[in-house]
């Protein structure tokens, strides 16, 4: 191994016991192939598994909590205890390979096509339509939730935290990034409600800590063994009104007081500068990272391709660093550095590689079919 990529190689350990053997990450990554009951593919588990050999954690892509928190086709679901199985199938694929299993549970909201929710009842934190990036191209106007329904929704992160306890997960990440409902609360374009969950930013966080707490409270009654809880959170909307830099740190010191494992950062491009809200030129992940780095490790992704890229990164001083794309291109990644052949990582995808990268049909289909989202050599 080159000396200077020895960092990535450190173990990390978490405040709730667990530790990483390595600081390399798989993100969390919609790959549109489970099946149609909502339990996990054969073909997801062969994906998770030819990556999971290598990083130190495998985040999954998000199971949604609710059957009316269904975001995608092809997502699978952790809405209710005849999901376990399938569950401990994908858990016990990743932990096989070394690699620790986290769970990610979402909820949907206004983001869900109404087509894959009961009735098409699409649901937010006030009756507004999303303003851009909806699946199904005109955003529906959703309804908006009643008290109990929150508290209700609440629960249900709880019982998904405890089925993945159950089906022998390593940790939870409650997705709270990416437009869906959690971040629905906490932003002013999609929460106007005059109730305890909106207005002022401290009520328009009261949801997601919320959900942090149920989670915890479960780990704490459920889990026999140490559990990793993350929390992922995307800095900024482009939405006017919308989540800016001042709402993110208010809401990130708001998690670094919730005991948590990690905090991680969804973003694109990891040295993306912010848009409003704070007078800083440096980028988002730098300002996250002083922030709240010295009470909870950050991770930090966003088109890290080469070794060279996940140095950079690192010389922040965020101690985790996350590939997603990367690691569809190149499962081969961790190892490639560790045996000093970073020089061989592919950073583009190969278009006749299906087979030798075990990428599921719908997600290959949407890779090759989405220009721009992946760098694909031609």
């Amino acid at each position: 191994m080159n000396s200077k990529y020895q960092g990535f190689f450190q173990p990390l350990s978490f405040k709730s016991g667990i530790d990483l053997k390595n600081r390399i990450v798989m993100a969390p990554m919609t790959n549109f192939s489970s099946n149609e009951d909502g339990t996990v593919s054969d073909a997801e588990v062969a994906y998770y598994s030819r990556r999971a050999n290598g990083v130190g954690m495998v985040i999954t892509a998000c199971a949604y909590v609710t059957p009316g928190g269904k975001g995608f086709p092809g997502e699978f679901g952790s809405d209710s205890d005849d999901m376990i199985p399938s569950l401990k199938r994908l858990a016990s694929a990743i932990k096989e390979q070394g690699a620790k299993a986290v769970l990610q549970i979402f909820h949907g909201g206004r983001m869900v096509p109404a087509e894959l929710v009961p009735n098409g009842d699409v649901v937010s934190a006030s009756a507004i339509a999303a303003e851009q990036g909806h699946p199904s191209g005109e955003a529906p106007t959703p309804r908006a939730l009643t008290i109990d329904e929150i508290n209700s929704i609440i629960r249900d992160f709880g019982e998904s935290a405890r089925r993945a306890i159950e089906a022998g997960f390593d940790g939870v990440e409650i997705h709270g990034a990416n437009g869906y409902l959690i971040q629905q609360f906490v932003s002013p374009h999609s929460n106007r409600r005059e109730d305890q969950f909106g207005g002022s930013i401290e009520n328009r966080l009261a949801f997601p800590l919320a959900i942090v707490d149920e989670v915890k409270k479960t780990v704490a009654e459920h889990a026999k063994d140490s559990f990793i809880v993350g929390y992922r959170f995307s800095p900024e909307e482009p939405e006017t009104p919308g989540i800016t830099m001042e709402d993110t740190l208010a809401l990130i010191d708001a998690l670094a007081a919730k005991d948590l494992d990690y905090l991680h950062v969804s973003l694109m491009e990891f040295w993306s500068a912010p848009r409003r809200g704070i007078d800083d030129t440096r980028s988002r992940m730098e300002i996250i990272q002083e922030r709240v780095g010295k009470d909870v490790p950050v991770i930090g992704v966003g088109s890290i391709y080469s070794a060279e890229d996940a140095l950079k990164a690192m010389s922040t001083g965020i101690p985790l660093i996350a590939l997603g794309r990367e690691l569809i291109i190149d499962p081969d990644w961790v190892s490639k550095v560790a045996e000093g052949r970073e020089n061989e990582i592919e950073t583009k995808l190969d278009r006749n590689a299906q087979s030798r990268l075990v990428v599921p049909d719908p997600l290959w289909k949407a890779i090759v079919n989405t220009p721009g989202w992946f760098p694909i050599q031609d």
